[in-house]
């Protein structure tokens, strides 16, 4: 895929890198002379060590007890740092090493020998850390130093699993914590999947409790398995903030909307914020249209108009007040509509119907206007995606989730569920923007981990994760809502990538305000509350 140039700002994003881009900053940093690899791994471990005692207070009030697993390679040599300073600070520490000493990396070994001035190293032995019953040797604190962002094959050594396996089953009942060294050993930093041992049919992943990453989380972190595998995360600065920048397919993670563009300036009307139109389906069939619509008009939509089929006009007119209806019975009906210049947004999909939808896309997407299409307007074209890429413009925004993806991507979708065996394992990201590329126009591929993609390869992560996990959403109409909320702000005037970024991040920010017992018409009016919030003019 060509990648464009992305003079794009970060104000509103966060850098999510791939394990090669992180390889290349530190390189990049250590060949300058401005750091030298063992300063890096210093303060890798002196993040990890603070973080631990950010995460947990009590850890700091006095000595405990940690076991800390080292790997083969330099994610083993920060474990080394970490095992020394805690047992500076009086902790009793016993270190594991998976792996030879000899093979060690240069730094990774100098660092060995440092905590080999103050403690034992022992080999990592299931015998020794894990009894007969499966308990693991007591302590308050497991160090997970065995494999980072390099990690390139499953954890496929028998002590290996068993050690795994163990450790998980007992950090499950919260009687161990764990804290894992840039991301849980067995997790592929680019993809977030566990990779799978394909001779044993079997992955393991560490569960950690904590993640402490450096400089920038990487896209695993918010990917896949990546925060099933792990409670929680904190990125730790080491020093390379003035490295150069990655390169230009870095991923983005939506952590603000565009704030000051959603707020309305004064002397304008409504107008000046654009007319949606969503298109809904028949008779019994509008309460997703209306969900859509509402969330347009909620998140600032000037107006928007219901376009429903006469069989469902006396349904529709009954239930809405500051929404309009216009009767649209088929495409040449919508087509009379859209004559009108200022119609400048449409949202056909949430319960529109097969048929209708078949009828209707065409019609909508011929006019050149910014358009939405999720649901049924997807699944319409799941028989035959060509046709209806051969449709699309630049101003589309496609709303699938995972079936609707793989019934419209279906090659994609396969090379995204095929098993990962080795890394860097193909990610949701490789498909999103492999989807966007064919299609020609913005992908939203849904999910707790969505991403967001553009033909030029721009690629964002709107993450319903860690401290922003909104489980509510898992409730029908609210993937209805989100496309409203799109439709509104193409309506408003929103760029389409803009506008997804935007509406997602929205999105979870109205489920979590809400909290629990949140249903998909709580969203739209959650929004007031969420935009004063966050300080919308």
């Amino acid at each position: 895929m060509q990648q464009a140039k992305m003079n794009r700002e970060w104000q509103d994003m966060a850098e999510l890198l791939t394990a090669a881009q992180m390889r290349a900053i530190e390189r990049a940093a250590i060949e300058s002379g401005a750091v030298t690899g063992l300063e890096l791994m210093e303060r890798a471990g002196r993040g990890v060590v603070e973080a631990v005692f950010e995460e947990w207070p009590d850890l700091a009030q006095a000595p405990h007890k940690a076991v800390v697993l080292c790997g083969p390679g330099n994610n083993g040599g920060d474990g080394f740092v970490v095992a020394r300073l805690l047992g500076e600070w009086g902790w009793q520490v016993e270190v594991f090493l998976y792996g030879s000493p000899d093979k060690l990396p240069p730094d990774a070994k100098t660092n060995y020998e440092r905590w080999g001035a103050l403690g034992e190293v022992n080999q990592l032995d299931p015998a020794r850390l894990f009894g007969a019953d499966g308990g693991v040797k007591h302590a308050d604190l497991w160090v997970d130093a065995l494999f980072g962002t390099g990690l390139a094959r499953p954890l496929s050594d028998e002590a290996l699993i068993r050690g795994v396996t163990s450790l998980n089953e007992v950090s499950s009942l919260g009687l161990v914590k764990v804290v894992a060294v840039d991301i849980p050993s067995g997790v592929c930093a680019d993809s977030g999947r566990v990779l799978e041992c394909s001779e044993k049919s079997v992955e393991t992943g560490v569960h950690a409790d904590l993640s402490v990453s450096f400089h920038r989380a990487k896209a695993g972190h918010f990917l896949a398995d990546g925060s099933r595998c792990s409670l929680g995360l904190i990125v730790k600065d080491i020093g390379l903030e003035g490295s150069p920048r990655p390169p230009d397919d870095v991923v983005g993670l939506v952590e603000r909307a565009s704030l000051p563009d959603l707020g309305k300036a004064a002397q304008t009307h409504k107008y000046t914020h654009g007319h949606a139109l969503v298109l809904s389906g028949g008779a019994g069939r509008t309460g997703a249209a209306r969900l859509a619509a509402r969330g347009a008009l909620r998140i600032g939509a000037g107006l928007v108009t219901l376009g429903v089929p006469g069989s469902a006009q006396m349904e529709v007119a009954s239930r809405i007040t500051a929404l309009m209806l216009k009767r649209i019975d088929d495409a040449d009906g919508l087509a009379g509509v859209l004559e009108d210049a200022r119609v400048n947004a449409l949202c056909l999909g949430p319960g529109l119907g097969i048929a209708r939808a078949q009828d209707l896309v065409p019609a909508a997407l011929s006019a050149g206007r910014a358009v939405v299409l999720d649901a049924d307007a997807l699944t319409a074209f799941g028989d035959d995606p060509a046709a209806l890429f051969a449709l699309l413009h630049d101003k589309c925004v496609l709303t699938p989730h995972g079936g609707e993806f793989a019934r419209l991507f279906p090659d994609i979708a396969d090379k995204l569920n095929a098993t990962a065996t080795k890394g860097p394992a193909y990610s949701k990201v490789d498909a999103t923007r492999a989807a966007a590329e064919r299609a020609g126009c913005i992908v939203l591929f849904k999910g707790p981990d969505t991403v967001i993609a553009a033909p030029d390869g721009r690629c964002s992560i709107s993450s319903a994760q860690y401290e922003r996990a909104a489980p509510w959403l898992a409730t029908a109409g609210a993937g209805d809502v989100l496309a409203g909320f799109i439709t509104g702000l193409l309506a408003r005037g929103f760029a389409p990538m803009q506008a997804a970024e935007t509406a997602a991040f929205c999105h979870v920010e109205c489920a979590r305000c809400f909290g629990p017992g949140l249903i998909a018409e709580d969203l739209p009016e959650a929004l007031p509350a969420v935009l004063r919030d966050l300080g919308v003019p």
